[in-house]
């Protein structure tokens, strides 16, 4: 059945396409297929790509009948958000006044895709310039588990494909917490790398400071797959870290005996919903029996922090849109024009103070991981909210503060997280947590990540809306 493969494990549908048990064309077909299906009612795809991955599904099974498998995404189909450019086809970046800007050039990430011999499905809907709210006149996507909740920002197709079978992973952004925000909507694995561990080049920014790519996926073992396959220095992206890649994948069985778990329940647990303070608690006792070490830490004040958030990015996506804005305004949205506006008011004061404040709260941190390896807290602080309720949080003062309080820090510090699904709510959409680790310690991220995986009690893999 087509249900069956669909959700299938990226790096376990890789295995059997390398051993040509699959080809790559027929799974390519069979996930186009459902596309067609289930798209229309969930609007996760700004295009489909047919053409473009049949020939590239025909070219992997050519090459592994030779005998030359690049590694586990080949022939896998995977998908991109739409901030991701791809040579011949529009970038919009979740603007309809961008559909004719037709890319030149594969951002390094796509190339990347391609050269691990990832098929490329199509690009993925995502909320207007990738901040909170989508386009008036972009339907938003539909979140598999509840039609009425959120799905998610900025990554909201992105989170919705691949919770639905629509893909076997994707890649998204994150800048606020479009990563972790969706993966925790829609019930999969978002894994947000280290600033500068995967280049931005060819990817369309919202805050060249705040910026990071990364995958989402329905296991863990996926996203070490794709993380694997993106990263890595870029001689077009001069920010890109030239440490060298781990091997993500065989590093990840090491497990955590000994590694140290941080959590300060004050900031953690304040205002927190007791669902997600339980999925919490829950997580400690599965590390704990791992052999982690749970070791109670104060968190410095995240005020500053969040207040600083707004300016860089603000700042940041006024320059990125410099091009159409304030040239091309009416094709905005008003809040997107408004927050442009905004970036545009910044004065050169307010934007080094918002600096100096990223950087001290970057030391406020490493002195932190002095004590701890990992950290863990919430995603977000209430169960997910219908999508009326979360368009007045936005709207209202202090809602897009409240909404970022507990992801946006990370962005600031370019730290590496993971958001990791842990069943769902009384309202049957997913509950979640992500843990929090150091620069470029991925591997130990998607370690503790996989030793969640094994422990949790999370058997629901098929959203009700795609079945």
């Amino acid at each position: 059945m087509i249900s069956d493969l669909a959700f299938m494990g990226l790096v376990e549908l890789g295995k059997l396409i390398a051993k040509r048990k699959l080809s790559s064309s027929e799974v390519t077909r069979a996930m186009l297929e459902r596309i067609a299906q289930l798209d229309p009612t969930l609007k996760a795809y700004v295009v489909v790509m047919e053409k473009f991955a049949l020939k590239d599904a025909r070219r992997a099974d050519k090459e592994l009948t030779k005998g030359a498998p690049r590694g586990p995404l080949h022939g896998v189909p995977v998908a991109l958000k739409d901030l991701c450019d791809m040579k011949g086809v529009a970038t919009t970046a979740g603007l309809p006044m961008f559909r004719q800007s037709i890319a030149d050039r594969d951002a390094t990430v796509v190339r990347k895709l391609r050269a691990a011999g990832a098929v490329i499905l199509g690009k993925l809907h995502l909320t207007e310039g990738a901040l909170a709210l989508h386009h008036p006149k972009i339907p938003p996507p539909i979140n598999p588990w509840a039609a009425s909740r959120w799905s998610g920002a900025s990554s909201s197709g992105t989170g919705v494909a691949v919770a639905a079978g629509l893909t076997f992973g994707a890649l998204g952004s994150d800048t606020g917490g479009s990563i972790r925000f969706p993966a925790s909507c829609n019930g999969v694995v978002g894994l947000k790398p280290t600033r500068n561990r995967v280049s931005r080049f060819g990817v369309f920014p919202l805050s060249e400071t705040l910026d990071h790519i990364g995958p989402l996926t329905r296991s863990v073992e996926d996203a070490a797959a794709m993380l694997g396959a993106i990263a890595g220095h870029d001689m077009n992206d001069p920010t890109t870290s030239s440490l060298e890649v781990p091997d993500y994948l065989t590093s990840m069985r090491r497990g955590i005996k000994g590694i140290r778990v941080g959590i300060d329940r004050k900031y953690a647990f304040n205002g927190v919903d007791p669902a997600i303070k339980k999925v919490i608690e829950g997580a400690l006792v599965a590390l704990k029996s791992a052999g982690a070490t749970i070791v109670p830490f104060k968190m410095p004040s995240m005020t500053a922090a969040i207040a600083a958030w707004t300016p860089l990015c603000a700042a940041d996506a006024a320059l990125a849109h410099a091009a159409s804005y304030p040239s091309k305004k009416r094709g905005y949205s008003e809040t997107y024009a408004g927050f442009l506006a905004t970036g545009r008011a910044v004065t050169g004061l307010e934007y080094a103070q918002a600096e100096i404040t990223r950087l001290e709260l970057r030391g406020q941190m490493e002195s932190v991981f002095q004590s701890i390896d990992l950290m863990v807290k919430p995603v977000v602080a209430t169960l997910n909210p219908t999508v009326p309720a979360f368009i007045a949080m936005c709207e209202g003062e202090g809602g897009l503060d409240e909404l970022i309080y507990f992801t946006a820090p990370d962005d600031m510090t370019g730290a590496p997280t993971i958001t990791l699904p842990a069943g769902l709510d009384k309202n049957g959409s997913p509950l979640s947590f992500q843990i929090v680790g150091r620069h470029f310690e991925e591997a130990l991220l998607l370690r503790a990540g996989r030793v969640w995986q094994s422990a949790a009690d999370w058997r629901e893999t098929r959203p009700p809306l795609a079945p």
